[in-house]
C-alpha cells in the first residue's frame, strides 16, 4: 500500500473522508454550538437556563471531599454525654438559683428550698461531667491559675468557682435552718451569678470553628437561656407544692417562647448549615424538644394549678425538652464538622458577598 504524498496541489493518495472537519459534523464546533453558553442553534445554554431537549450540563455537580477522606475541620474530642450533660445541668443550676431567689422573696419557702437543693446538685453533676471529659481533676484546677477575659473557658471556670460556694451555702442554710442572714445573702449572690452560669456554656461552642455552633453565635445564647428557664421551671413544677408554683408556670411559658423563637431565627439565618439542626439525630432531638416544651408549658399553665400529678408531668416534660435541646445542639455541631459542605459553602457565600459589596463600592 502506497503512502500519501504531499504536493503543491494537495495530498495525493490519501483516502477519502480523512479531511479534518472543523465546525461541522460531530466535531468540537457543533458541540460548542449545541452545548455552549451562546451557540448559534442551541438556544441558551446553562447561562440562560434553557437548551435543547435532553441537554445535560457539561460541569458535574460539586462533591465536597477532602484529602484522604478526612473532614476539613478537626472534630472536637468531646464526649456527647459529658459535654451535652454539662450544658444541660449548668443551665438548670444557674436558672434555678434565679428562680429560687424570686420564690424566697415572694414567700414560697418550699419552692425556694427545692430549687436551691436542685441547683447545687445540678452544679455538682455539671462539674463532674466536665472533669470527666477533661480526664483529670487537676486540669480544671489548672484553669484557675490564670484569668483570661478573652477565653470563654477561663471566664466560665471562674464564674463556676464563684457560683459554687454561694449556691452551696444557700442550700445548706435553708436545709439546716441555720444562719438565715448568711443564707439569704448567699441566695442573692447565687442569683446574680446564675444568668452567667446559664448562658456562658453557649459561648463555649460558639467560640469554636464548628459551623453549626460558630455561625449561630447570635442566637445560641438565647437558645441556652430559654432552655435553662424551661429546666428550672420544670424542676419547680416537679418538686414544689401546687400552691407555690405560679411563678414557675409563667417562667415555663416565657422560656419556651424564647427558646422556640431563637431556634427558628437561627435556622433562618444559617442557610444550608441549618440542615444539621433539622436532619439526622439532631433533627429528631430538636423536634422532640419543641413538642415536649409546648406540652409542658401549656400543661403547666392549664393544669399545673389543679393537682400535683399534672404539675409533675408538666415539669418532667420541660426538663426533658431542655435536655433534648442541649443534646440536639451538640449533635448538630458534630455533624456540621464532619461534612465539608457545611464549611465550604458558607465560606463561598461570604466571599461572594464581599465581592459584591466591593463591586458596589
Amino acid at each position: 500500500m502506497s503512502e500519501p504524498d504531499a504536493t503543491r496541489d494537495g495530498v495525493r493518495g490519501a483516502r477519502p473522508g480523512r479531511d479534518a472537519q472543523v465546525g461541522e459534523g460531530t466535531g468540537d464546533g457543533e458541540r460548542r454550538g449545541r452545548k455552549g453558553g451562546k451557540g448559534r442553534e442551541g438556544g441558551k445554554g446553562r447561562e440562560g437556563g434553557k437548551g435543547r431537549e435532553g441537554e445535560q450540563s457539561m460541569v458535574p455537580g460539586a462533591e465536597f471531599t477532602s484529602y484522604y477522606g478526612r473532614p476539613v475541620l478537626n472534630l472536637p474530642p468531646w464526649n456527647p454525654r459529658d459535654i451535652a450533660g454539662y450544658f444541660f445541668l449548668g443551665g438548670l443550676a444557674g436558672a434555678g438559683s434565679v428562680l429560687a431567689a424570686g420564690a424566697e422573696l415572694t414567700g414560697r419557702p418550699a419552692m425556694a428550698r427545692a430549687l436551691k437543693v436542685s441547683s447545687i446538685a445540678a452544679l455538682t453533676g455539671s462539674t463532674a461531667a466536665l472533669i470527666h471529659d477533661l480526664g483529670r481533676p487537676g486540669r480544671f484546677v489548672n484553669m484557675l491559675r490564670v484569668f483570661k477575659p478573652t477565653s470563654p473557658m477561663s471566664v466560665g471556670s471562674w464564674v463556676l468557682a464563684a457560683y459554687g460556694p454561694m449556691a452551696g451555702a444557700a442550700a445548706a442554710s435553708d436545709v439546716a435552718g441555720r444562719l438565715p442572714r448568711t443564707g439569704r445573702a448567699a441566695t442573692v449572690a447565687a442569683a446574680l451569678l446564675g444568668p452567667a452560669v446559664a448562658s456562658y456554656t453557649a459561648v463555649l461552642p460558639a467560640n469554636t470553628a464548628v459551623p453549626a455552633w460558630h455561625d449561630g453565635y447570635r442566637e445560641l445564647p438565647f437558645v441556652f437561656v430559654g432552655s435553662a428557664a424551661m429546666a428550672a421551671s420544670g424542676m419547680a413544677l416537679l418538686a414544689s407544692p401546687v400552691a407555690e408554683n405560679a411563678p414557675a408556670r409563667g417562667v415555663a411559658l416565657l422560656g419556651t417562647a424564647v427558646e422556640t423563637a431563637a431556634v427558628k431565627a437561627m435556622e433562618r439565618r444559617l442557610g444550608v448549615v441549618a440542615e444539621t439542626y433539622r436532619e439526622g439525630r439532631a433533627g429528631k432531638l430538636m423536634r422532640a424538644a419543641e413538642v415536649l416544651a409546648v406540652t409542658g408549658a401549656l400543661g403547666g399553665a392549664l393544669l399545673g394549678r389543679r393537682g400535683r400529678p399534672a404539675a409533675a408531668l408538666s415539669g418532667a416534660a420541660l426538663l426533658a425538652a431542655s435536655a433534648c435541646t442541649r443534646f440536639g445542639v451538640f449533635h448538630a455541631g458534630m455533624r456540621s464538622a464532619e461534612d465539608p459542605k457545611y464549611t465550604v459553602l458558607p465560606q463561598r457565600e461570604r466571599l461572594e458577598a464581599r465581592r459584591e459589596r466591593s463591586a458596589d463600592d
